[in-house]
């Protein structure tokens, strides 16, 4: 039986190699630790169909490889991508660091309105942590990034985070801030009925012919 959804989102999981991005994926889909996690080669995949705000949202999740080598095969992925989780290590201040390089590469392949969540990975590890929850909240505040801590280790947060951007997301297409019908927008109506409730009344009266071929 096809799932049924109102909306597709494409979503990244951007961030250096070493940070968790693929455990985190795995957390959301499978809701279980990722134990043996070699890093990313090139990029991997993952969906779910969620409920966010009244809405069945369909989440297309593209999990990027973090290291130098593989930037030009990801980059390829990026465009069209309506959400992005941006993730760091809170035991590591290098890739802290390379954020704001990750966040540019986002903005400029995907799309100036991607709507993009920091998420500070490995909260499990706190007596470990480089990286104040402040000083992440602030580069945040500074970028108009949403902001939270995460654990794949132990989910907390992994939900939320995904479910976060969603709805936000959602709130931008209510809004009219966003536009699923605009190319690259990285959205798509799930349901035609739904894109024709959407349209204008004067673009309804007017149904166009079913094509014969």
């Amino acid at each position: 039986m096809a799932e049924t959804y109102d909306f597709l989102f494409k979503f990244l999981v951007i961030g250096s190699a070493g940070t968790g991005k693929s455990c985190l994926l795995h957390q959301f889909i499978e809701n279980k630790f990722k134990q043996d996690s070699n890093h990313t080669i090139g990029v991997e995949f993952g969906s779910r169909v969620v409920t966010v705000g009244g809405k069945t949202v369909k989440l297309q999740i593209w999990d990027t490889a973090g290291q130098e080598r593989f930037r030009s095969v990801t980059r390829s992925y990026y465009r069209g991508a309506a959400g992005a989780l941006l993730v760091y290590d809170i035991t590591s201040r290098e890739t802290y660091n390379s954020l704001a390089a990750w966040l540019t590469d986002a903005r400029t392949l995907a799309s100036p309105n991607i709507v993009v969540i920091l998420c500070g990975n490995k909260k499990d590890l706190d007596p470990e942590r480089e990286v104040t929850f402040l000083e992440a909240s602030r580069f945040a505040q500074e970028n108009e990034l949403m902001f939270l801590e995460t654990s794949a280790l132990t989910g907390e947060n992994v939900e939320e985070a995904f479910l976060k951007c969603a709805r936000t997301i959602l709130n931008k297409i209510d809004s009219g801030e966003l536009d699923p019908e605009r190319m690259g927008s990285g959205i798509q109506y799930g349901d035609v009925s739904l894109r024709q409730l959407r349209q204008p009344r004067s673009a309804q009266a007017v149904a166009p012919q079913p094509c014969g071929c």
